[in-house]
C-alpha cells in the first residue's frame, strides 16, 4: 500500500495522526488475513511542521534537508500509533537506483521477506537525502510499483485524495465520475487530469505509470480515497469508489 503526503496531512499543513490511527486500525482488523507492506511519503512533511530552513541553495538540497529532518518524525508516529494497536513497524529506506543493482535486489527481497515472516510491518520511503526522485518526479508511486514486483505482491493499493481515476469529461462539468474498472492502460492517460495535489509532487499520471509497471508484472493497482476513514476496508469490501487496474 503507498500513502501518499495530502493523504497522511489530510491536506492540511501536518501530519495527521488520526489519519495514522486509521491506517494502523485498518491493518490491524486485517492482519490476521493479509500481510501489509506500507509506501509512505511524508517526510518533508513532517519537518514542515517543526522547521523553517534558511538557505541559499538550491530549492532541491533544502527539500532533503527537510526530509532527513522528518523522516524520524514519520517514523515515530508510525511506530507510536501502530504499536498501540499491538503492531510492529520497521523503517526501510530505498532508492530508485537499488532496482537496477542485482544484489541490491536481492537484499530488499530477503529483508522485507524476513521482517513479513516476524510479523513486522515495513514501513518504505525512498532515501531522499541521497536522492531526488521522489521529491522530483514521482511521490513514490513508482517506487511503490517496483517494489510490489520485486516482492511479487498480490495488490498495489495506492491511496490518494479523489475516488481513484475520473472521467476526463466529468471533471469537465464539474461532477467527478470514477471510471471503475479499467482493462490495462492504453488510453487512459487521455482521461488523467495534469493537476498535482498540493503536499503530494506525482498528481494522477505517476499513479498510471505506477499502475503500468505492476501490470507487466501481474498485479492488480486499486486506486483508492485515503482521505475517507476506513478506506482500506471499504475497499476490500467494495464499499467505495475506486479505480481497479488489471
Amino acid at each position: 500500500m503507498k500513502i501518499g503526503s495530502n493523504t497522511l496531512t489530510r491536506e492540511t499543513d501536518q501530519l495527521s495522526r488520526g489519519k495514522i490511527e486509521d491506517i494502523g486500525r485498518q491493518v490491524a482488523q486485517l492482519r490476521e488475513t493479509h500481510e501489509f507492506i506500507i509506501v509512505s511519503s511524508g517526510a518533508i512533511a513532517a519537518a514542515r511542521q517543526f522547521v523553517k530552513l534558511e538557505h541559499s541553495g538550491p530549492d532541491i538540497t533544502v527539500k532533503q534537508a527537510l526530509a532527513a529532518i522528518g523522516q524520524p518524525h514519520l517514523m515515530r508516529m508510525f511506530q507510536e500509533n501502530f504499536r498501540e494497536l499491538g503492531l510492529l513497524t520497521s523503517q526501510c529506506l530505498l532508492s530508485y537506483s537499488d532496482f537496477e543493482n542485482p544484489n541490491a535486489k536481492a537484499n530488499i527481497r530477503n529483508t522485507i521477506n524476513v521482517l513479513v515472516t516476524n510479523n513486522f510491518i515495513p514501513v518504505i520511503n525512498e532515501n531522499d537525502t541521497v536522492a531526488t526522485d521522489e521529491i522530483q518526479f514521482g511521490d513514490n508511486d513508482k517506487l511503490a510499483a517496483l517494489t510490489a514486483t520485486l516482492l511479487e505482491v498480490d495488490l498495489l493499493m495506492i491511496a490518494t485524495n479523489t475516488n481513484g481515476i475520473y472521467y476526463r469529461e466529468s471533471l469537465e462539468t464539474n461532477q467527478p465520475r470514477t471510471i471503475p474498472h479499467i482493462k490495462g492502460i492504453t488510453g487512459l492517460a487521455a482521461e488523467v487530469s495534469t493537476i498535482k495535489s498540493s503536499h503530494g509532487t506525482g498528481g494522477m499520471r505517476s499513479k498510471i505509470e505506477a499502475a503500468a509497471i505492476a501490470r507487466e508484472a501481474g498485479i492488480e493497482t486499486w486506486i483508492v480515497n485515503g482521505m475517507h476513514d476506513n478506506f482500506i476496508l471499504d475497499a476490500l469490501n467494495n464499499q467505495s469508489r475506486y479505480t481497479k487496474i488489471t
